[in-house]
């Protein structure tokens, strides 16, 4: 990255980090377990598969790439895994401040 683009705005990192998140967004599959995860709040890895009538092994997947992205938490109980919204990083990631950085004043 040139030095005036560093000075304008995201370093290479941070641009990384958005570029992991807008990945992860970019899919119709994730998009519905995060909306099913927002109505349903914390819920079993297991009473998913149903709900958006995938295996668990193809569930698991989409799910890790969330989480990847820090756009889901997860917490384990014994052997299953109960997923979340990370709501302060959605939060974050639809806020005014992302806005500004990516359209002009």
């Amino acid at each position: 990255m040139n030095q005036r683009l560093q000075t304008l705005g995201l370093s290479n990192e941070e641009l990384s980090v958005y570029e992991t998140k807008f990945k992860a967004l970019a899919d119709a599959k994730r998009l519905r377990l995060l909306n099913l995860l927002s109505i349903q709040g914390k819920t079993c890895v297991c009473d998913m598969t149903e709900d958006m009538n995938m295996s668990q092994s193809k569930l698991s997947y989409h799910l890790k790439i969330l989480v990847d992205a820090n756009l889901l938490n997860v917490e384990a109980r014994g052997k299953w895994s109960y997923y979340s919204i990370n709501e302060e990083e959605v939060d974050n990631l639809l806020s005014e401040n992302l806005c500004c950085v990516l359209k002009p004043s």
